[in-house]
């Protein structure tokens, strides 16, 4: 199987001002392509493809010499790739009738990671000189930077990516051939119904925490968005401001993502076969403001919806479990959740004047009285055992 690595980077002053040069030179080689593209269909009708503006390479890096000839041949044929990739999807939606969403210059603050596509090309993992207990990474013009290790690499290192994340930065290891950590069978199955006051509820009764990070983050995020507001655009003190706001999020995403982390790591133990919601959270958390022929109802209370459910983080959530349950071996079943949490578990009712409350479920057919989130869990386990049922008949 394949798998990422994420570690953080230890740079030293001048390799920090190394790395940010080579993001800008990456920047403007993928505008320049861009505007290469757009101004020969505009002009001529002709289109540029990837192997025109890679077979120009070489005479880009020729006329600078302290610029993009510092940096790895292969990843500014990476970087030409990533355009490829954008004007390949341009078109895909195009063809699907879907909004286009033509590809776009990017700005400063839009371009911040830079990929080698070979181990040894450009870039070398794990080069250690002289520092037997220490790891690097060894970039072309940028020399070897110190990585904070904090857990084994499995699998041959297949491309390597540097990020920048607010003042921080990080390599992403992709890896080939990870072997599966397969864990013992237990036996057991569950399904988990995903909600706001509590992240997830097992058809067993138990209940995943919602930490709620951005809730606890509000105030501090407030203070510093009023603060930022305040800025002159352009000006030195903004981008200061920009920052803060950044390292409040960035902090809030990991908080987010630790969680998510942790809450999957325990189903994927404790479970053979989970069962779960397949959400749609985009259209769920489609604002509800309409327009000003048909404005919407109710738009406080949905915007106030939209953001729990955001800050709960049930895609991080359910993408994390996806990863983990592969790895471990584990059946992971997405069910549609249409009427779980109106659905009798036990006699299988179904009525809006079932659910009482949020977490209030009684029948008013058979009486049944059960935790609502408990109730919709039941039935998304047994939509998920009656698929697994079908598709094992045919």
């Amino acid at each position: 199987m394949r798998r990422s690595y994420k570690f953080l980077l230890r740079p030293t002053r001048h390799q920090e001002i190394a790395l940010a040069a080579c993001l800008q030179d990456h920047r403007q080689l993928y505008n320049a392509a861009l505007e290469h593209r757009r101004t020969a269909y505009r002009k001529a009708g002709v289109t540029v493809r990837y192997g025109e503006q890679s077979g120009e390479l070489k005479h880009i890096r020729a006329d600078d010499p302290d610029g993009q000839a510092r940096w790895s041949f292969s990843s500014q044929q990476a970087t030409l790739r990533r355009l490829d990739k954008a004007f390949a999807a341009f078109f895909k939606r195009v063809r699907e009738g879907r909004t286009p969403g033509f590809p776009r210059f990017k700005g400063r603050g839009w371009f911040d990671t830079v990929e080698w596509p070979k181990d040894g090309d450009g870039c070398r993992w794990d080069c250690q000189p002289g520092q037997p207990t220490a790891t690097f990474v060894r970039l072309q013009g940028i020399g070897h930077v110190r990585v904070h290790r904090h857990r084994p690499v499995r699998g041959r290192v297949k491309t390597i990516s540097i990020k920048r994340e607010g003042s921080r930065w990080y390599v992403i290891l992709s890896c080939e051939d990870v072997p599966a950590e397969t864990l013992p069978a237990t036996g057991a199955v569950a399904g988990i119904d995903m909600g706001v006051a509590w992240l997830a509820t097992t058809s067993d009764g138990e209940h995943l925490a919602n930490p709620r990070h951005l809730e606890a983050s509000a105030e501090r995020l407030a203070a510093a968005q009023r603060d930022l507001a305040r800025k002159e655009r352009g000006s030195k003190r903004r981008r200061k401001a920009v920052a803060r706001v950044a390292v409040l999020h960035a902090k809030v995403r990991r908080q987010r993502l630790d969680g998510a982390h942790k809450a999957a790591l325990a189903l994927v133990g404790a479970y053979d076969v989970i069962v779960h919601e397949d959400l749609r959270i985009t259209n769920m958390t489609r604002s509800a403001s309409g327009t000003i022929e048909a404005p919407g109802r109710n738009v406080a209370q949905k915007s106030g919806l939209n953001r729990s459910i955001l800050d709960a983080g049930w895609g991080v959530f359910l993408q994390v479990l996806t990863h983990k349950a592969e790895s471990a071996g584990r059946e992971l079943i997405a069910v549609n959740p249409a009427g779980t949490s109106r659905t009798c578990s036990r006699c299988g009712h179904v009525a809006k004047e079932n659910r009482i409350t949020q977490a209030e479920f009684v029948c008013t057919a058979c009486g049944h009285v059960a935790h609502a989130d408990v109730n919709a869990a039941i039935n998304i386990l047994g939509a998920g055992l009656a698929l697994r049922q079908a598709a094992e008949a045919a």
